[in-house]
């Protein structure tokens, strides 16, 4: 696989982790020392991200994340990934309805390293 596959499929990993409830997988996608900003939460090292994230998607009983439109740039080993996200959020009983369907952009700045990419 190319580069910029391996990036999208960095991506694509990213959102299975979340989606099965598999979140030290995340410890593939993220760089130790990534930082993040969650939804206005500053968010150093990728334990901190992780816990963070895994938090946010165990609230609900099931969630789908679809990322697409990846527009990725190489510059050696560092490189920028964007691409469209949707998910859909689903908590059963919730009041008002048990469907939420969520759409932004992820911007990532990635690393390579002797494992592959990450963010």
């Amino acid at each position: 696989m190319s580069d910029r596959d391996d990036i999208i499929d960095l991506t694509i990993a990213y959102t299975w982790a979340l989606d099965t409830r598999q979140f030290a997988d995340l410890r593939h996608v993220f760089h130790p020392d990534a930082t993040a900003d969650l939804r206005g939460k500053a968010c150093n090292g990728a334990d901190e991200i992780i816990t963070r994230i895994g938090r946010s998607v165990a609230r609900f009983d099931a969630t789908q994340h679809i990322v697409g439109n990846h527009q990725v740039h190489i510059d050696g080993d560092t490189a920028t990934c964007r691409c469209h996200l949707q998910s859909q959020h689903t908590k059963y009983g919730l009041e008002g309805g048990e469907n939420m369907l969520i759409g932004g952009m992820y911007l990532d700045r990635l690393v390579r390293t002797a494992g592959g990419w990450r963010i």
